[in-house]
């Protein structure tokens, strides 16, 4: 990894501004704070200003967190934003507010509705002020926050008042816990965790079951930079992340719901999670749900760092799934948080998937956001993960790899072989990925799993634009699909919805046809080419499609949503699923007999 601190302390010198001062701040203002004691795990936190002179449409309150974060001007930040795809109007702090909202979000604050008198004389009142208030969504980020009122707007910040710091009732606190599958069997998972504490801690589950924890973190100096502009990972974006942990629940059964609970009795336990294990490869009947390019989105009003629209109504309609014991594993392909180099996104992140992620297998792959960055050994030299480089990303989502930085991975479940590769690592003829990519392949017993599922995050087919298929991938790996006669090839990146025909060096070698339900079915038992879909769709802005598309494009819909997939022996079954109106807006079938 390439860093050069000299240029890094340069840009800084250059960025900061020295802090500027508000003109004659009132002084009745206040910012107050509606807690009875510490912050819990979860809270709405209202925050009140008051004692306001004149109020502006430039006002807003910022949740910083540690509380000792630099809030000066830092008007070069617009690019370390900008660096990583973000080109929404940020605060230009010299440290991340964690949330930002203008206090013009409270429709009675600009109008003054909400008086206070401050000052009387001879009966009458003298001095009025007014008021307002945000409500902030709060999760335990384990530092402790403070909120602070600010004039100037976003881009020329000037402190005007602070509520003074405020702490997590418990910051050891064990939270945001999730499972992956380790192997095919079904009978062992991954739990990982997060906590304030480094000891290590336990995993309780089954009838009396217990497993201890590994403990990792990564710091600071792991993160990537260049020599031309520091990253928001090395910069103002960093936030710690705690301690992460990590154990396998063995001797489980497959497609059986267990109960578990982690921590410790220093740290204080999760509450108790029911979760159920995924089928066991070669067994018949899976259930599972695909999506990419997730990330995540507030729960309040507030302006954050990329804003992943979609995201809440598709982790909530999956969660409904779970609910109803419709999924038995989630495969989410690459742009997992779109922190990029903003750490604390990545907490936020974990609690939005938890109620799925804690219940059932979560697996991923990486994709550009996770691990794209200048002189760091991505295939892809742009900064797209902020300077993240990957370490956050496989520290908090551990996969069965073969190595660190090496995340490619097969698992098989029921009568599935999924196989999950990396794009943003080499997959050149002469690359190790290649390599491992041909010789699993190869390996697969049809008879025991007859579905082969290829999954990655970059596409090979996408009418969304030039730049969104790499034509050198494409050349180099696209003949493997064929020759190892994959059914299904899953991708990302572009975010919309798009599946083709049976497809292969830009051609239809089959079409779907229908059936009395007006299906399409791929007849596979006359295997011709794989079936691909972008599957991108659950959570970024979506892609709008161009007029004209390729005749190997079949269906398109630019909504949110995620992909509901059903497989036995004989058939496999794909819907993508409106996460809004829950309706099926597409669905096929692929046989084998």
């Amino acid at each position: 990894m390439h860093r050069n601190y000299t240029a890094i302390s340069e840009f800084r010198l250059l960025n900061r501004r020295t802090l500027i001062e508000c003109p004659n701040p009132s002084p009745y203002l206040q910012v107050n704070v509606s807690l009875k004691s510490s912050l819990s795990d979860e809270e709405y936190v209202k925050v009140t200003v008051n004692g306001v002179s004149r109020p502006s449409d430039h006002d807003w309150v910022a949740m910083i967190s540690p509380s000792h974060s630099n809030v000066e001007n830092c008007p070069l930040n617009e690019l370390l934003y900008a660096q990583t795809g973000d080109l929404s109007t940020l605060p230009l702090l010299c440290h991340y507010p964690v949330k930002a909202i203008y206090m013009s979000n409270d429709p009675d604050y600009l109008s003054c509705n909400k008086k206070q008198c401050k000052k009387y004389g001879n009966g009458k009142c003298l001095v009025s002020t007014c008021s307002g208030t945000l409500t902030f969504h709060v999760i335990n980020i384990r530092t402790d926050i403070e909120f602070v009122l600010f004039g100037g707007g976003f881009e020329t910040p000037c402190v005007l008042r602070r509520s003074g710091p405020i702490n997590f009732a418990n910051p050891k606190k064990p939270l945001y816990g999730h499972i992956s599958s380790v192997d095919s069997t079904g009978s062992s998972v991954r739990l990982t965790w997060v906590s304030g504490d480094k000891e290590p801690q336990q995993v309780q589950y089954g009838n009396g079951k217990t497993q201890t924890s590994e403990v990792t973190t990564f710091s600071q100096d792991n993160m990537c930079s260049s020599s031309v502009l520091p990253s928001p990972a090395k910069d103002f974006g960093w936030h710690d992340p705690g301690f992460i942990h990590s154990a396998v629940m063995k001797g489980l059964k497959p497609s059986s719901t267990f109960s578990y609970r982690y921590g410790s009795n220093s740290a204080g336990w999760s509450k108790q999670i029911q979760f159920r294990t995924p089928p066991a490869g070669g067994s018949d009947e899976l259930k599972f749900v695909a999506y990419g390019d997730m990330g995540k989105a507030p729960r309040d009003s507030s302006a954050e760092h990329y804003i992943q629209p979609g995201s809440l109504s598709v982790i909530k309609a999956i969660a409904d799934e779970v609910d109803s014991k419709n999924v038995d594993s989630v495969f989410h392909i690459g742009d997992i948080s779109y922190a990029t180099g903003f750490l604390v996104e990545w907490d936020f992140f974990l609690h939005q998937i938890s109620p799925v992620a804690s219940r059932v297998s979560y697996m991923t792959a990486i994709g550009n956001h996770e691990r794209d960055y200048i002189s760091s050994g991505s295939v892809y030299i742009t900064p797209d993960s902020g300077g993240e480089c990957g370490i956050p990303y496989e520290t908090y989502f551990p996969m069965p790899t073969p190595a660190k930085d090496k995340p490619w991975y097969s698992i098989e479940q029921a009568s599935v072989h999924f196989i999950v590769i990396s794009t943003e690592h080499d997959w050149s003829e002469n690359s190790e990925q290649y390599a491992w990519m041909k010789k699993d392949m190869a390996s697969v017993d049809r008879s025991k799993t007859p579905w082969l599922i290829f999954m990655g995050h970059r596409p090979m087919y996408s009418s969304g634009g030039i730049l969104s298929v790499d034509d050198n991938f494409v050349k180099e790996v696209e003949p493997l699909l064929l020759a190892n006669k994959v059914d299904l090839v899953l991708f990302g990146h572009v975010h919309n919805y798009e599946r083709t025909c049976s497809v292969y060096q830009q051609k239809c070698m089959a079409m779907p046809t229908k059936d009395k339900s007006g299906i399409d079915i791929y007849d596979h038992r006359n295997y011709s080419a794989p079936v691909q879909a972008v599957i991108g769709m659950a959570g970024f802005s979506l892609d709008k499609f161009p007029n004209g598309v390729k005749s190997w494009s079949i269906s398109r819909f630019s909504e949110f949503g995620y992909l509901r997939g059903h497989a036995t022996k004989k058939d496999l079954t794909l819907e993508f699923v409106n996460s809004d109106t829950k309706k099926v807006q597409d669905s096929f079938r692929i046989i084998k007999s």
